[in-house]
């Protein structure tokens, strides 16, 4: 099943900058091969479900290697089961009705 997923990753612990944490993350989904979008304040990540939530993991198994005693995750997942849709597709969309 194709997920479309906002994906904010915290790590606690860690001091005040975490630019650090969030690029391990970006690689990771880079090297899972998942289409995404960094933005202020998350990662928009497009693919199947299952790789897409394994790709999660791994970012919560890298930040505790990297020193994170604690990483919180929230998670926004959108699914249609009625025609495929991409993340250009949704903003298109709205974009569409703003013109």
């Amino acid at each position: 099943m194709k997920v479309i997923v906002d994906l904010c990753v915290v790590p606690i612990g860690v001091g005040v900058s975490l630019s650090p944490y969030i690029a391990a993350c970006e690689r990771i989904l880079a090297e899972a091969g998942l289409k995404t979008e960094l933005h202020a304040n998350g990662t928009n990540i497009e693919g199947e479900w299952d790789e897409v939530f394994e790709t999660v993991k791994r970012c919560h198994e890298v930040l505790h290697q990297q020193g994170a005693p604690r990483v919180f995750t929230i998670l926004k997942v959108g699914t249609r089961s009625d025609r495929p849709q991409s993340m250009e597709d949704k903003v298109r969309s709205v974009k569409a009705k703003l013109a």
